[in-house]
């Protein structure tokens, strides 16, 4: 599985998701495309920003072109067809969290940093469309409701800092990840802390 492969992977599976919230908000095909796209590219532009990148290094003719497909066969799915969003909805957003943090882990490992950028990397990169996306649609980050986004990121960073590249290696990440999601969002995992109460 390599860098190519993963790319398209992720842009698919986020420009699904953000075009399936918009038809859930009943946005017109503005707001489809607006969603899809910001689902796909908008953790990339804040990981850019972050590891001072140039945010133009992340358009290529080849994914947009993907992107902007996928989202205009979306239009004409039928409308009462959403309902399967929640059934599939975290499928498709578990995919992109994987590729993309993936993406990101890597790249900050190709620019020599240490653990602790390649964690905010797969972090941003995997869960920031998805809260662009989220705030757009009018609703709670889902990043934000469920921890497990965050953990999962960091295990990704971890795994690429000790060296996982290798096309098998990169396709466990990713079939882990997407696993353990899938797992938390049926049995409803949720990492408490006690928070004092102020008297």
């Amino acid at each position: 599985m390599t860098w190519a492969v993963l790319h398209i992977i992720g842009i698919i599976a986020y420009a699904i998701s953000g075009a399936f919230v918009a038809l859930q908000a009943n946005y017109s095909f503005i707001g489809i495309f607006v969603l899809g796209l910001v689902t796909s590219y908008g953790g990339s532009i804040i990981r850019n920003i972050v590891l001072d990148i140039p945010v133009s290094a992340i358009w290529d003719r080849q994914s947009l072109l993907v992107v902007l497909i996928t989202l205009t066969a979306i239009l004409f799915i039928k409308r009462n067809w959403i309902h399967h969003w929640n059934r599939w909805g975290y499928f498709f957003d578990s995919i992109g969290l994987a590729s993309f943090a993936i993406q990101g882990g890597l790249l900050a490992k190709s620019l020599d940093h240490d653990l602790g950028i390649i964690m905010i990397a797969c972090m941003f990169t995997g869960v920031g469309g998805g809260m662009i996306r989220d705030l757009l649609a009018g609703r709670t980050p889902l990043a934000l409701r469920e921890e497990i986004h965050a953990v999962l990121t960091f295990l990704c960073a971890f795994c690429i800092w000790i060296g996982w590249s290798s096309p098998l290696e990169l396709s466990i990440i990713v079939v882990l990840i997407v696993f353990i999601r899938m797992i938390a969002v049926n049995y409803k995992w949720m990492f408490t802390f006690p928070v004092k109460q102020s008297k």
